[in-house]
């Protein structure tokens, strides 16, 4: 089983402090369509990791069958969120995790399920790339979250860890069926419809 693993805790620092979480696109909440494109992708369980307004993110979004974590060390940086999903994945069952980011929602189903189809163990390791770029959704084997999680520090995230491992990672192209912008700040915001 993969389980998929979405990170959407973040404040919105360069945003005016508006929770990437609840922006909307497409007529829902942006971790709305995150959870979406993972279940649409083949993931049954999908692990919610919440943070900055995740008191409104429970009342306001719907989310069926998400295990929603809430990570109260959100602030620190995407790291905690990272490890506390991870946390949230041990004693699952699950293979791996799909791990993907609330602000990407040029990323979609299509995506998601070309990288889950690099799944082949425990020891998996994959992510999708564009323009020959590592970028995400990454898919992390169970065998490598204990190693993941304790070099998740910061805004970094898994990237130490993949850095010391890039000869083993999977890159799947996506170029051709995603587009991997982020919503960063007031500028992007034109990118959401």
């Amino acid at each position: 089983m993969i389980a998929g693993l979405l990170l959407a805790a973040g404040g919105g620092r360069r945003l005016g402090g508006r929770p990437k979480a609840l922006l909307e696109h497409r007529g829902r909440l942006l971790v709305e369509h995150a959870v979406a494109a993972l279940r649409e992708a083949g993931c049954g369980v999908v692990h919610v990791v919440l943070g900055a307004a995740a008191d409104t993110v429970r009342e306001r979004a719907a989310l069926p069958g998400c295990v929603l974590v809430d990570n109260p060390a959100w602030e620190q940086g995407m790291g905690s969120s990272l490890r506390a999903g991870l946390e949230s994945l041990a004693g699952t069952g699950a293979g791996a995790a799909l791990v993907s980011l609330v602000d990407q929602p040029g990323i979609g189903a299509a995506a998601i399920a070309r990288v889950a189809a690099a799944y082949r163990g425990a020891d998996s390791l994959a992510a999708a790339s564009y323009a020959g770029e590592r970028g995400h959704p990454v898919l992390l084997g169970s065998d490598r979250w204990a190693e993941v999680a304790a070099g998740a520090q910061g805004d970094r995230g898994a990237r130490t860890y993949l850095r010391a491992h890039e000869h083993e990672i999977d890159l799947v192209p996506c170029g051709d069926v995603a587009r991997p912008y982020d919503i960063d700040t007031e500028a992007d915001l034109g990118l959401l419809e």
